[in-house]
């Protein structure tokens, strides 16, 4: 038995056994990779690729060499986006990247996003609060408006011309149940593009009609002559000294 133990040490110091010399430390290789070896003892070969830890003739440094725990390491922080809401709660986001993903059970990276919150304050937020009232532009202006809380006067209107209209192309997204009660709200269903003319606002001598909104924003219309009819739209695009294609309606 004394012998045995004798022989098999002799082997090991002189590196007859594969594996017993040969370093790792220049080339280490993913996967199978028969040239990438490092020589041994008596012309045999040891392997630094990942595939010899199953075959078992790995150099005797691979796993100090080549399995070396590796950290993950992030660069800088980018800046912060832009508020992702023209008007009101919204968030921004900011990113950074991986210089030196983790290997060989290194620490793991870290968040490589953040998310916070924000409030757009665009200098048109007062318009996308507006509600626009809307009808059927076979209405005259003296009609009588549910909505109007009774005994409130109407403002008189001035014998000066209007201003030039335009034209107001929405995207509704919601439409409330009683907007069946007539012929003109129930052509209002979700999803349809409706064009809604401006004819000045000669009373306030306003810019634009009380509810055009935003484009791509989502705002709320009430049809002014159907008690409880009411929805909201999103602004597609806005026309110029225009007038809307039959069936048209308009801002009141």
């Amino acid at each position: 038995m004394w012998g045995l133990l004798f022989c098999g040490g002799w082997l090991l110091a002189t590196g007859y056994l594969v594996g017993a010399t040969g370093s790792c430390w220049h080339q280490c290789c993913p996967g199978r990779n028969n040239s990438c070896w490092a020589p041994g003892a008596h012309q045999a070969r040891c392997y630094c690729d990942s595939y010899c830890e199953r075959t078992g003739d790995c150099c005797e440094d691979y796993h100090a060499a080549c399995r070396r725990a590796v950290g993950c390491a992030v660069g800088p922080w980018g800046p912060w986006s832009g508020c992702s809401s023209l008007c009101g709660v919204g968030s921004k986001a900011r990113s950074r990247q991986v210089t030196t993903p983790p290997r060989h059970g290194g620490e793991p990276c870290p968040d490589l996003k953040q998310r916070r919150g924000c409030l757009g304050e665009h200098p048109t937020c007062g318009t996308a609060k507006e509600v626009a009232k809307i009808l059927p532009d076979s209405f005259n202006r003296d009609f009588r408006d549910p909505w109007r809380r009774a005994g409130l006067l109407l403002p008189e209107e001035p014998s000066s011309s209007t201003l030039p209209s335009y034209c107001g192309y929405f995207r509704l997204t919601q439409v409330g149940p009683p907007c069946r009660g007539q012929a003109w709200s129930r052509r209002l269903h979700q999803d349809k593009r409706v064009c809604v003319e401006c004819r000045g606002d000669a009373s306030h001598r306003r810019p634009h009609c009380t509810g055009h909104g935003l484009q791509g924003a989502r705002t709320f219309w009430v049809a002014a002559s159907v008690a409880g009819c009411q929805g909201s739209w999103v602004q597609e695009e806005l026309q110029e000294g225009c007038v809307c294609p039959p069936p048209a309606l308009i801002f009141v």
